[in-house]
């Protein structure tokens, strides 16, 4: 991989809101470009775009629903004239971030929204990362996004909070499989951040937000600009010797 930062690329997909748009602006404060994802909001994709390539790093957006697997074959060939575009011919760091909630319960849980999680939180970074890796450089750096939710327990998140307990061991199965590239892995799980995830909850209703500071060190929820640094900082050279490590990043959530 160059040492030229300037050069670098990242794929982060979920990129157009949340911890994944904080993710791609503070890659590009770094200098490195990005080709992000989004589901349907082509609108607020672009505009993620425009605030990365001012901020001096080039970036694009592609349309991916992690959910689709036999999407992932299509979808690394766009990349791949992406890369062209850009000049390149290979990415060297992956954010696997995108992902949908889950409120199910044990007996309220479907058989449809197991499969549906499954298909988005598990499968979805493991084959999207199978079909890109022929594409990224050796010695990049892979980002898993996991749940303080896979630590801790919390009504409602039956499914969800299993379902990023298996991305955890995943991550560390990539890193022990990738170590011969020299492609470290890491994971990162936030805590209850004010996003628009689970529609809103922790952003728009008072209460939670106030108790869920309530149970964390720090006194408060948490926001997307806490996050997005330490997934910029993973990606880094100065954490190039940090491998198969979970990063909760939840202010002291539930110690």
């Amino acid at each position: 991989m160059t040492d030229n930062t300037g050069k670098r690329i990242a794929i982060v997909t979920g990129g157009s809101r949340g911890i994944g748009r904080d993710t791609v602006l503070r890659l590009a404060a770094r200098g490195v470009r990005s080709i992000l994802t989004y589901n349907t909001n082509h609108t607020e994709a672009e505009a993620v775009v425009a605030r990365a390539t001012q901020a001096g790093a080039p970036a694009l957006a592609l349309a991916l629903d992690v959910g689709k697997a036999s999407s992932f074959d299509h979808f690394a060939g766009r990349v791949q004239e992406a890369l062209r575009g850009m000049g390149a011919e290979r990415f060297d760091y992956l954010v696997n971030n995108a992902g949908t909630s889950s409120t199910a319960t044990l007996m309220g849980a479907t058989e449809e929204e197991i499969d549906d999680q499954f298909a988005v939180h598990f499968k979805g970074p493991l084959l999207l990362t199978q079909a890109l890796l022929p594409l990224m450089n050796d010695g990049g750096r892979i980002v898993n996004i996991s749940s303080g939710l896979a630590r801790f327990a919390f009504p409602g998140r039956t499914v969800y909070g299993p379902m990023k307990a298996a991305v955890e061991a995943l991550t560390r199965y990539m890193a022990l499989e990738l170590g011969d590239r020299r492609i470290a892995v890491n994971v990162v799980a936030p805590g209850a951040v004010a996003t628009d995830f689970s529609g809103g909850i922790v952003r728009d209703n008072a209460e939670v937000a106030k108790a869920v500071a309530s149970h964390t060190a720090l006194g408060r929820v948490g926001r997307p600009e806490d996050v997005g640094p330490v997934i910029a900082g993973l990606l880094s050279d100065e954490f190039g010797w940090v491998n198969a490590q979970r990063i909760e990043v939840a202010g002291g959530i539930h110690i």
